[in-house]
């Protein structure tokens, strides 16, 4: 049987849970249709998740649609949690884009379809909700065209919509307006296509199976309309999954491949890993590398079949599989594949963050193990502890994102928690070259460490994230002191200049000693005569901030691409209040009485645009935004309280290394 793993995303709201519902009871899964307004969903299993109607966390479904088993991901529609989303990009073979025929293209929307055919996914459109009142036909399907992909291709037309006997027909390719404008689209791609159609009649076959050799290879997107309330129209859409999406590729044969996008704790507190397995097969009591090179057995395997998790001996190829007995695991580790294949970044990272405060001062030590536990199975949550003001701050995507940490540690861990207010996420790019070196061993009071480093700091692109560069030979001194560097400069450029995460540059070690395994005639090994790593990690800090202070750098907030819908007679009061904001529009256009606005808004300034906005526009005006790019602040740089024991004030530094030592 082949495998298909299948995406269901879409804006919050647009019917994502209730269409899994409906392909679930379709294909004979489920004998009753579950309801997101009652709680009893088959993906929405969280508590919270119930209480407030919305996907949290993403989870793993499975039916079958003739001879294709499909795993469907029902995934997070909330903008709060993209993460979850980006983590489940990594493993589909297909998706579904839900749109509703009522609200139309949504900010979500877009931000995902982009994403979508960035990775080149196969993408298929459902126009949801066609039975309620306010559904468009036209006017959705111009939106969509408009504003996700002019490569979309109704397959039907819908009739009654807005009543509950609204239904979708499906076109035929007899039909001559429907093959005129299939053959056009396809001919765009195809030459073949194109030659055939001004020469002569194309064949059905042959139109169908260009159809989905171009829909396979996301250059074409197949749009069907309908309702996941009434069933209206899903019928199609599931035969559009079975005939037109490709399924999972992978030889079973091969050396195992997968990716583990999602871990979760059991009853008894064992981790459990999400895998998607690409090539191989992986079986019970097999020892799988790790990140990092450990070995862990793999002690139970379920594999997701026919509507649930059942337990099997091995997972193969184009499965995805719970696993039990990988107790070092993490979200985005490969299982098999070098280590180097990390999944990249599909979505900005959070650019918001926040204090958690415990209710009990003695409950910091918990509240540190639960959210640890939390960043598990959220890692971009960017847990970090403040030493100095024994504080604990989280990143966010959102103000929703808040209420869920809360409700998970009462929950979970029956921890009381409140945040401070909050608060932008800025960073720093280096703005020059930086270089400097320290050679131990001389003067003890200026260097105590038994380590000699030379680092040099160069800008790289923006996105480029950070780099490290050997100039020195690998054979200069052991590879654990290399790594012991290579680890400390990441580490210490979570806090640039200003107490920013350092973006965006090149840290090449231009310099490296040590001090070899010595001890005194007769006598053990003395650590006070040899290097060890603690000297290198020691040294580091001190050496990399002042090439970075030579360097200099510059503070940089994130910036939101906007788009501002209003009525034309209320663009004279908006547009003072974004020149107040900061906001930059870039373009204006008028179309009959409704004023589109385009342009750029400090991500910081976002929230008090969505509040003033309604009194603005008489409740009329749409934002719709999204994170786009850093830019430099203009004026004074803000800066951020240091959470380290500051490399850049030598004497305080050194002096907290000596307590560190002496304990």
């Amino acid at each position: 049987m082949k495998s298909l793993n299948l995406g269901i995303l879409a804006h919050v709201d647009a019917g994502k849970t209730s269409l899994t519902e409906r392909l679930l009871h379709a294909a004979g899964v489920i004998d009753e249709l579950g309801s997101v307004d009652d709680g009893n969903t088959q993906t929405d299993s969280l508590a919270l998740e119930r209480e407030r109607g919305i996907t949290i966390k993403s989870a793993v479904v499975s039916f079958a649609l003739g001879d294709v088993a499909v795993n469907l991901i029902d995934t997070p529609g909330h903008p709060d949690f993209i993460a979850e989303v980006e983590r489940v990009l990594n493993v589909l073979d297909g998706a579904v884009l839900v749109v509703s025929a009522v609200e139309g293209v949504q900010a979500q929307t877009r931000v995902l379809m982009r994403v979508l055919q960035r990775l080149r996914i196969p993408t298929l459109v459902f126009v949801n909700k066609i039975d309620r009142a306010g559904a468009q036909y036209d006017l959705t399907l111009r939106a969509v065209s408009e504003k996700l992909s002019p490569a979309v291709i109704a397959m039907g037309t819908a009739s009654g919509l807005g009543t509950q006997a609204a239904s979708f027909d499906a076109f035929q390719f007899g039909d001559r307006e429907f093959r005129s404008r299939l053959t056009e689209l396809l001919a765009e791609n195809d030459d073949a296509i194109l030659a055939a159609y001004l020469d002569t009649t194309i064949r059905d076959d042959k139109l169908f199976a260009a159809l989905k050799s171009q829909t396979g290879r996301a250059l074409v997107h197949p749009m069907y309309f309908g309702s996941a309330i009434t069933g209206a129209g899903v019928d199609a859409l599931a035969a559009g999954i079975r005939d037109l999406l490709p399924p999972a590729p992978g030889d079973t044969d091969a050396p195992p491949a997968g990716t583990v996008f999602k871990v979760e704790r059991g009853p008894a507190g064992e981790k459990i890993a999400y895998a998607r397995m690409f090539a191989g097969t992986v079986r019970v009591r097999d020892r799988l590398r790790l990140r990092g090179g450990a070995e862990e057995k793999v002690t139970a395997i379920n594999v997701f079949e026919h509507g649930s998790a059942v337990r099997r001996d091995a997972v193969l190829a184009g499965q995805i599989a719970k696993l039990w007995g990988l107790g070092d695991i993490r979200i985005g580790d490969p299982i098999g594949l070098p280590e180097g294949a990390a999944p990249e970044s599909h979505f900005a990272p959070p650019t918001l963050e926040t204090v958690v405060v415990p209710g009990q001062p003695s409950e910091k030590g918990s509240l540190h193990a639960a959210l640890a536990q939390f960043a598990e199975q959220d890692p971009l949550i960017g847990l970090r502890q403040d030493e100095i003001r024994q504080e604990i701050s989280v990143s966010l995507y959102g103000e929703v994102q808040k209420e869920v940490i809360q409700a998970t540690l009462k929950d979970e861990f029956d921890l009381d928690v409140t945040f401070r207010e909050t608060t932008t996420v800025y960073i720093e790019r280096p703005t020059g070259i930086g270089t400097a070196f320290e050679k131990g061993g001389k003067d003890k009071d200026v260097n105590p460490f038994l380590a000699t480093v030379g680092l040099r700091v160069d800008p790289a692109p923006v996105g480029a994230g950070i780099e490290f560069r050997l100039e020195v030979e690998l054979g200069a001194m052991p590879y654990a002191f290399f790594k012991a560097v290579e680890d400390t400069v990441t580490e210490t450029l979570q806090q640039g200049l200003y107490g920013w995460r350092v973006a965006d540059c090149v840290v090449t070690m231009t310099h490296c000693g040590y001090w070899p395994r010595q001890s005194h005639a007769h006598q053990k090994f003395d650590k006070s005569m040899s290097s060890t790593g603690a000297d290198f990690r020691g040294l580091t800090p001190l050496v990399l901030m002042s090439a970075l202070k030579e360097a200099g750098t510059v503070v940089c907030e994130p910036m939101h691409r906007f788009r501002l819908d209003l009525p034309a007679d209320t663009v004279a009061a908006v547009l003072p209040v974004l020149a107040r904001l900061g906001a930059v529009p870039l373009t204006q256009t008028l179309e009959r009485e409704v004023c589109l606005i385009e342009g750029e808004i400090p991500a910081a300034q976002v929230h008090a645009l969505e509040r003033q906005l309604p009194s603005l526009t008489r409740g009329e005006g749409a934002l719709e935004s999204a994170f786009d790019h850093y830019q430099p602040v203009r004026g004074e740089f803000p800066t951020r309280p240091r959470w380290d024991h500051n490399p850049l004030n030598r004497k305080e530094y050194l002096l907290h290394v000596q307590r560190r030592v002496s304990r």
